[in-house]
């Protein structure tokens, strides 16, 4: 690394606006203008999904503002992710689809447009986002509300809906819940699979950060936890909302008046509205110690995000660091060929490509400078 990046890095103490996320054989990745699917296909060869990125935020430029951006970020996130999802799965089990599709009749014209359909956002994506959420609402808010209410029955603990320790042992046992759920999840091999592409995506932005070459020596050498990790972001999410739950039901009135069932309805629909400003909050935190790496508080507030990532990170193979670096670096060279960094225009169409391996991908003069937060 050169002595101007290092001096950039020690004085802005930033990371990279560039992020990820690991899907099925693959990784996403995402700059603030392109976006880059790479996904290792049955016959070893890697195929990249390119294109121009426009987010919300790019076309609202008031959807940038503190707090609310955070929320943008995080359904923007999910639609990119059950996007790449359907793409990486329609990749690496292409083959096995095909001949199941046509086995049923169907063309290969018919299978084709019906895989180009899967990979695009339109309601269909919508609706998995909004099944999706109330499944993890259902599963984060509903169950550990009720799970606490059944013990305060059971044990006659006398936890008053308005009172703090019933919204505290309520966001202990989500925690644990979600804690769980990714401890269990890690043991299915594919779910496992895709962790380890989670530590290979850390790892390559990592690399870049650091202003190593792309390659896969180099990328070795990185832990699988990053700060500024979806995981950690979630860490924050269950912390904030415990505080913010505790405090906020000990002084306003939730379902004054209403029998004891529909009260509590009421209560955790009210916390299920709150959940996208805690959202907001927790993203504006992970920002800010993004932004503060050095400092003293910034690493104890990121601390047990990084250690939840042990669970959601798994150390992977070379093959898996070759895949997120490709992703990245065809991240990188999509900013730099087409300038998009200086356009507000459409410059780039949906390309996709297939690479025998990382070093077909051109080298760019791009550095961490380019993309500080």
């Amino acid at each position: 690394m050169n002595i101007l990046k290092k001096i950039i890095l020690f004085i802005s103490k930033q990371y990279t606006s560039i992020g990820g996320q690991a899907v099925i054989e693959g990784v996403m990745m995402r700059s603030p203008n392109a976006f880059v699917v790479a996904v290792r296909k049955p016959d070893g060869k890697i195929r990249l999904r390119r294109d121009q990125w426009y987010g919300l935020s790019q076309k609202f430029p008031f959807m940038k503002k503190p707090f609310l951006r955070g929320v943008i970020m995080l359904l923007e996130a999910m639609a990119n992710g059950i996007v790449s999802l359907n793409y990486s799965a329609n990749i690496a089990m292409d083959e096995e689809q095909k001949e199941k599709a046509l086995k049923k009749g169907k063309t290969e014209e018919e299978y084709e447009a019906e895989k180009k359909k899967a990979e695009k956002i339109d309601w269909a994506t919508f609706f998995t986002i909004a099944t999706s959420l109330a499944f993890g609402m259902g599963l984060f808010v509903f169950v550990p509300h009720a799970a606490t209410e059944g013990l305060n029955q059971v044990f006659t603990l006398n936890w008053n809906l308005d009172g703090f320790m019933f919204h505290f042992v309520d966001g202990v046992i989500k925690a644990c819940i979600f804690i769980l759920y990714i401890w269990i999840i890690g043991f299915i091999p594919d779910i496992r699979r895709v962790f380890q592409y989670h530590g290979a995506e850390h790892k390559s932005i990592s690399t870049f950060e650091a202003g190593e070459e792309l390659i896969v020596e180099n990328a070795r050498k990185y832990p699988t936890l990053h700060p500024r990790c979806g995981t950690s972001f979630i860490f924050f999410v269950l912390f904030i909302s415990i505080i913010i739950f505790s405090v906020l039901f000990t002084v306003i009135t939730v379902g004054e008046g209403l029998p004891t069932i529909p009260k509590h309805i009421v209560a955790v629909l009210v916390k299920i509205a709150c959940m996208f400003p805690v959202a907001g909050i927790a993203y504006e935190i992970i920002k800010f110690a993004g932004k503060n790496a050095g400092n003293p508080l910034c690493k104890a507030l990121s601390f047990p995000g990084m250690m939840l990532q042990k669970l959601t990170t798994k150390e992977p193979d070379d093959t898996q660091l070759e895949i997120a670096l490709a992703s990245i670096k065809a991240v990188l060279f999509l900013e730099e060929k087409y300038k998009l960094k200086e356009t507000d225009k459409k410059v780039l169409t949906l390309e996709e490509i297939d690479i025998e391996n990382l070093a077909a991908i051109e080298n760019t003069n791009t550095s961490l400078k380019d993309f500080l937060e």
